[in-house]
């Protein structure tokens, strides 16, 4: 996770950080897009921070996160480091899937972050093997699953909160009920809108959560996980959110009503909860100007770290792709030592 220090002492600060961290790396991600010196699809996260930050505080270093492709904020918070975020974004050998995956495949192991997945509902079957894995060693871990409203339409959804239910696997569901699938508004594609309803016709604990408020997402985690924990098996938020952006970079946004997106960004989650610390009294002006300072900071040093990283060596272009064996076309004798080895 984030560093601790004197501007981040209570769990509103560190969850007001992390919702900034995300905003001002994507803003800054849009400048760099713009240039052209991130290519490829990038889906933004602008508008739902509380949902990552208030997941993922309640989250512990070993438990797993399982992501979609919309997935900036959840790796920055979940603790991947953002030099080598924005090294991938780059496409470059250091980032952290070694610039192969780029802004839909962030993927840190060691952090327990296990994408990044570019295939809607994908995500979901994934969890639930972690899951299975984890009861079956007696481990005491939980693996949050975070995906859209529009997996909730897909085959995948129903199979593993079936199983996750069966077999009462340690497994917390995080619906992030944009309200949108691309570019399809819920009522569109579900008969039922109630997401937590649908999820509860799995004998599935399930309730919706105010995902416009970090320490509401929090809150909801902490008691989802401690009641998984116990072993009362698999538990679904619908975290109500909303992206201000478009669905990705190449999206013209023609499918929304504007004052709909004004109407939505008057509830930004980092502006509500900046007016609730004012006024309790928690946070000054100074202290926001101060942790503004940190994070763009931090930014700097994540653009300056990718912008001299290497680019792989157009020799490796087929690692990683095939298993490597003696016989593979092009395989050299150092090559099939590296590979044995």
């Amino acid at each position: 996770m984030a560093p601790k220090n004197k501007t981040r002492t209570s769990p509103q600060r560190e969850l007001l950080h992390q919702m900034l961290r995300i905003r001002r790396f994507e803003e800054r991600c849009v400048e760099l897009y713009s240039s052209e010196k991130i290519r490829g699809f990038m889906h933004l996260y602008i508008g739902e921070e509380a949902v990552a930050a208030g997941v993922c505080h309640a989250l512990t270093p070993d438990d797993a996160v399982v992501s979609t492709y919309r997935e900036h904020g959840h790796a920055l918070v979940r603790g991947v480091p953002a030099t080598t975020i924005m090294a991938e974004m780059y496409g470059k050998a250091t980032g952290c899937s070694r610039g192969r995956g780029g802004s839909m495949h962030i993927f840190d192991a060691a952090h327990r972050f296990y994408g990044g997945s570019a295939i809607v509902g994908g995500g979901l079957p994934i969890a639930v093997g972690l899951a299975l894995a984890d009861k079956l060693q007696g481990r005491s871990r939980v693996t949050a699953c975070f995906f859209g409203d529009g997996a909730v339409a897909e085959g995948e959804f129903h199979e593993c909160l079936n199983l996750a239910a069966l077999w009462r696997l340690p497994v917390l569901f995080a619906c992030e009920n944009n309200l949108y699938a691309m570019g399809t508004a819920l009522a569109r594609s579900h008969a039922e809108t109630d997401l937590a309803l649908r999820a509860a016709s799995y004998d599935v604990v399930a309730w919706p959560v105010n995902g416009m408020d970090a320490s509401a997402v929090s809150e909801a985690t902490a008691r989802a996980t401690e009641s998984i924990r116990a072993g009362a098996g698999p538990h679904f938020l619908e975290l109500r959110t909303y992206r201000f952006r478009a669905h990705s970079m190449y999206d013209p946004d023609r499918y929304r009503d504007k004052a709909e997106i004004e109407q939505w960004k008057r509830r930004d989650p980092i502006d509500a909860l900046i007016a609730r610390m004012k006024a309790a009294r928690e946070i000054t002006d100074d202290d926001l100007a101060v942790m503004e300072k940190e994070i763009s900071a931090e930014i700097d040093q994540a653009i300056t770290f990718a912008e001299q990283a290497p680019v792989e060596p157009v020799e490796d272009l087929t690692r990683f792709v095939y298993s490597e064996t003696p016989s593979t076309r092009g395989t050299t004798p150092e090559r099939s030592a590296e590979v044995a080895s």
